[in-house]
């Protein structure tokens, strides 16, 4: 897909650079979503960013004013120590972690009661109202059990995003529908289109010149956007510390991108 046009004025003053970091924690997950922007799975390798290197970007981040903090992956909950990593984000700024909630049990379900609910929120995939367009997606089974862990996460008080992963204007309409009769406000959904990145073969096809910058950090250094946190387009810095430095190489990046006088630089919503 080709995109032409001006930039909009003053694009991404909502969101500046740094107010929103990403951390990928894993790249492992327990499904193969055909879309996966990061190709996660079973078989992926975990490339962990580790506790203790989220816990120094965790106060570095407090010190740079970062005003959210979203843990993604593959998928958290694999990890074993994912609750000492979220607590120590929850720290430094509210957290919403993305996971798919279908690892709510045993273990993992005393380790997500253990966290403050007041600084942690869950983003949980759900594709569709059925689920037919999920699995085809997802796996068999998988709308059943990401609705059980909704519940669940709910259940034990926390906030709950829902967030969908869509291919046209007709499937948003209809998940519109159905979190207006599940009574999901607007601050708590999130719809988006499928990237056309990672193990995606079709969808919205997204540059650099593209996407707003949302300082984005993997065990492999540091990216432009959380929709291609290992393409190497998008890579900024193999270099994470000093944070304050990783940030300012996204905004020097951006300023250069900026000064292009054809693009159409545009928010790119994951959460």
């Amino acid at each position: 897909m080709l995109r032409y046009g001006e930039a909009p004025e003053n694009v991404g003053e909502d969101r500046p650079v740094g107010s929103r970091l990403w951390l990928y924690t894993n790249f492992d997950c327990n499904l193969s979503c055909d879309y996966c922007c990061v190709r996660s799975s079973p078989k992926a390798p975990r490339r962990a960013l580790g506790v203790q290197r989220v816990r120094r970007i965790a106060i570095e981040a407090r010190e740079l004013g970062v005003s959210e903090i979203f843990v993604t992956g593959g998928e958290p909950f694999m990890l074993p120590d994912i609750g000492e990593i979220l607590t120590a984000c929850a720290a430094a700024a509210p957290t919403t972690v993305l996971t798919n909630g279908m690892l709510f049990a045993g273990s993992r379900l005393e380790t997500l009661r253990a966290l403050p609910r007041e600084r942690v929120t869950l983003q949980i995939s759900l594709d569709s109202p059925t689920p037919e367009r999920h699995e085809s997606h997802r796996g068999n089974g998988t709308w059943a059990r990401a609705w059980q862990g909704i519940e669940r996460a709910r259940a034990e008080g926390f906030r709950v995003r829902l967030a969908a992963t869509l291919s046209t204007d007709a499937e948003a309409e209809e998940f519109r529908s159905f979190l207006d009769a599940h009574h999901v406000s607007e601050e708590n959904r999130v719809i988006r289109r499928i990237a056309l990145r990672g193990s995606a073969t079709q969808g919205i096809a997204l540059a650099r010149a593209d996407l707003v910058p949302e300082v984005t950090i993997t065990a492999e250094g540091v990216f432009w956007h959380p929709v291609g946190a290992e393409d190497n387009d998008l890579l900024v810095s193999r270099e994470i510390f000093p944070l304050a430095e990783s940030f300012a190489a996204v905004r020097r990046a951006f300023d250069l991108e900026s000064e292009h006088q054809r693009r159409l630089a545009t928010i790119f919503n994951c959460a």
